[in-house]
């Protein structure tokens, strides 16, 4: 016999109180995820070439700069919640899960930063040759 009223079974208030949430969080990012690459392939595929300069002069443009910049954190959000996941569901030592999840926010936020910075250093104008 189960405690819970059907309402908090189907707002995922169990145990975790928040299941439902990550779950939704995971779907909408896949899906905005999904909708940005399918934007990515088909600019690309537009492109006249995927020289250097062709590329860079189109991220310059605020149409190009400001999805690419969406695209970058609803991947590294996307990766960060699946990746929660599998850490919650398969290592079991309490000081081991804290561990993971703190190293896993740790390169996500990271590496969103690392590639947030490039494309805003070439919608800026920033030369990559100056180093």
């Amino acid at each position: 016999m189960r405690m819970e009223t059907p309402l908090s079974r189907v707002r995922g208030l169990g145990s975790a109180r928040s299941g439902a949430h990550h779950w939704w969080l995971e779907r909408l990012t896949s899906i905005a995820a999904f909708v940005l690459f399918v934007w990515l392939i088909a600019s690309i595929l537009r492109l006249p070439s995927l020289d250097y300069g062709t590329v860079t002069a189109w991220l310059r443009d605020p149409i190009a700069a400001v999805p690419m910049l969406l695209l970058i954190v609803t991947t590294f959000w996307h990766l960060k919640l699946g990746m929660q996941v599998v850490i919650e569901d398969y290592v079991h030592e309490e000081g081991m899960k804290l561990f993971s999840i703190v190293l896993l926010n740790f390169f996500t936020i990271a590496g969103a930063a690392l590639a947030f910075f490039s494309v805003l250093k070439i919608a800026f104008g920033g030369d990559a040759s100056n180093g």
